[in-house]
């Protein structure tokens, strides 16, 4: 069964090599996305290229939305977005896949069900296919080179869908086994490395060591060390006295 997560109906139109349509599937199902309908696929359903393809996103395909028409597939939609390089000459609002999305996600809120039309691949979707839809999602592409792959559009709209969903993380970083070093470790630290080139005549002419005292402990306090960082380079700091001492 599908998910019970709100989302938008993906919409392949008249897709035509299986292959595509099992990696459309797989597309989705990275971002989370389990609303496949296909319209009058050219080589027949069920396919077994589709199924190889689709890797582990199968299920997408064994629920898979069969229908012979367009306007069968987006009947019971309120909101319908088709994915087109060209307005082709028709009046719409035009959407970047980060705006669609989120007007998606906007009206979903509102118990409304949307759909992204998708093209086949030899020269995408009729005029026919787009009149029929509120809005055109246009990819901002290179112009001399404006043709996408099926399967990449659908993963390029479905990550856009997930950003929509806010579950993206910026930025992190993956701490290994490791935890961050407290202040007072970093402090134990600064004194540790102060002690020692002060011994060795680090700090010199006198009239500089204050403010070259103070850049060290700052450089200390720029850095984001863990706890094994600190212990290493208290080592680092011990082997090297160890090392002078024995060449005395």
């Amino acid at each position: 069964m599908p998910t019970e997560t709100p989302q938008p109906a993906f919409v392949l139109v008249r897709p035509q090599m299986g292959e595509n349509i099992g990696a459309a599937a797989r597309a989705m199902w990275n971002f989370g996305l389990d609303r496949m309908r296909l319209v009058a696929p050219r080589d027949g359903w069920p396919n077994p290229r589709a199924v190889a393809m689709a890797s582990g996103a199968g299920r997408l395909l064994d629920e898979a939305q069969m229908v012979e028409t367009l306007p069968d597939a987006v009947a019971d939609c309120h909101y319908v977005m088709a994915t087109t390089a060209r307005a082709r000459g028709l009046t719409k609002p035009v959407l970047s896949p980060e705006r669609a999305m989120q007007i998606a996600a906007e009206r979903i809120a509102q118990d409304q069900k949307v759909a992204v039309l998708f093209g086949p691949e030899r020269a995408g979707l009729e005029n026919d296919d787009v009149a029929r839809a509120n809005a055109i999602i246009n990819v901002p592409v290179n112009p001399e080179f404006a043709s996408l792959n099926l399967a990449q559009c659908v993963l390029l709209t479905a990550y856009e869908w997930r950003r929509a969903q806010g579950n993206i993380v910026n930025e992190r970083v993956d701490m290994a086994r490791a935890d961050w070093a407290e202040q007072i470790e970093i402090e134990k630290l600064a004194d540790h490395y102060d002690e020692r080139l002060t011994q060795a005549g680090f700090f010199f002419p006198d009239h500089k060591a204050e403010g070259m005292r103070t850049n060290l402990r700052n450089m200390w306090s720029r850095m984001a060390l863990t706890r094994a960082d600190v212990q290493m380079l208290h080592g680092v700091l011990r082997q090297m006295v160890r090392w002078k001492e024995r060449g005395d």
